[in-house]
């Protein structure tokens, strides 16, 4: 495989991370060095119907120039059934050329299996499939001229703000389990934001608490949804974790979350954790994103590809 530019290659790192954080045990890498990784979709989680793997093959050129290589593989999946799933897959990849589409890949899927889930149609009758019945997979031939790569506006943390501004009310801050590798501990804290002057006062009230403010590392990533523009204002910081803030707020951008800030507080132990650090910075960031219902994975998203519905529930939180 040729070598990617460096910034390609470290869109892909982050995508891998933040795809590993958000479907746990059900995405796994066959091979990374040729970055061939595989997730299993299902309608549902407790009694899933239908069920199928997604293969993904990331050449250097994804995502910046080139789609993902992939494969659609179940025993039921028969040949209209197929090119229903792959034309829908392409429809995502036109509308979001340049931007890392595994995400809205796997809930389009999602999407078309639970809608088959409710259908009249009975489940997969795996007996009575042969070989003669299975389509040959190919991998898909894209030919789609690129489009210039379209981003959230990042803007940063605007500290002169209007008096209007001061006295905003301090948001509930929510604390998430911690994870523990080797003597280093990780921590997340959620709190609900719609000024960058909230984001201040929780990030100022995390550090009056001594063992926050102890911590290595405090990395945080925000993203205010501003309906006026239809952008996002949002940051991050890596607090000397390099490329952490970073990788934290690509995963917020995945989950489409919008007006929360993440702190994930990193105590450093003593061993080096390399890549795992990522890892359980992300993992963190995910559950307490979960937990605190800023992404639902028993919805569906919009039917319109590119458009990722799953936003907050309106739930008043008074304690977390």
């Amino acid at each position: 495989m040729a070598a990617a530019d460096p910034e390609t290659a470290q869109r892909q790192t982050e995508e891998i991370e933040a795809l590993s954080a958000i479907y746990g045990d059900e995405w796994c890498a066959v091979d990374e060095d040729e970055k061939i990784f595989c997730i299993k979709i299902s309608d549902c989680l407790e009694q899933p119907k239908w069920t199928l793997c997604l293969q993904v093959n990331l050449p250097p050129e994804y995502p910046t120039a080139a789609p993902p290589i992939y494969q659609l593989n179940a025993p039921w999946l028969l040949g209209q059934e197929y090119a229903e799933i792959a034309n829908n897959l392409e429809e995502i990849y036109a509308q979001n050329l340049g931007e890392n589409i595994i995400y809205l890949w796997v809930e389009k899927i999602r999407e078309i299996l639970t809608e088959k889930s409710q259908s009249s149609a009975p489940g997969p009758d795996i007996k009575k499939i042969t070989e003669e019945t299975i389509v040959d997979q190919h991998e898909e031939d894209f030919s789609l001229e690129r489009q210039p790569f379209q981003q959230y506006t990042a803007i940063p943390l605007n500290f002169h703000l209007p008096e209007s501004e001061e006295d905003e009310e301090l948001p509930p801050i929510c604390h998430g389990n911690p994870i523990t590798d080797r003597r280093s501990t990780f921590q997340a804290h959620l709190a609900p934001v719609v000024t960058p002057k909230q984001v201040k006062n929780v990030l100022a009230k995390l550090y009056e608490n001594k063992k926050i403010a102890s911590a290595t590392h405090n990395i945080y990533a925000y993203r205010i949804y501003c309906a006026d523009k239809q952008t996002s204002l949002q940051d991050c910081e890596d607090d000397g974790e390099t490329a952490a803030g970073g990788r934290l707020l690509h995963l917020m951008q995945i989950l489409n979350v919008r007006n929360v800030l993440v702190v994930v507080s990193r105590w450093y132990g003593g061993i080096l954790l390399g890549p795992d650090r990522f890892k359980h910075i992300n993992n963190c960031a995910r559950n307490i994103l979960v937990e605190q219902n800023y992404t639902d994975f028993s919805e569906n998203v919009s039917k319109q590809p590119g458009k990722n519905k799953r936003i907050r529930k309106d739930k008043k939180k008074t304690d977390c």
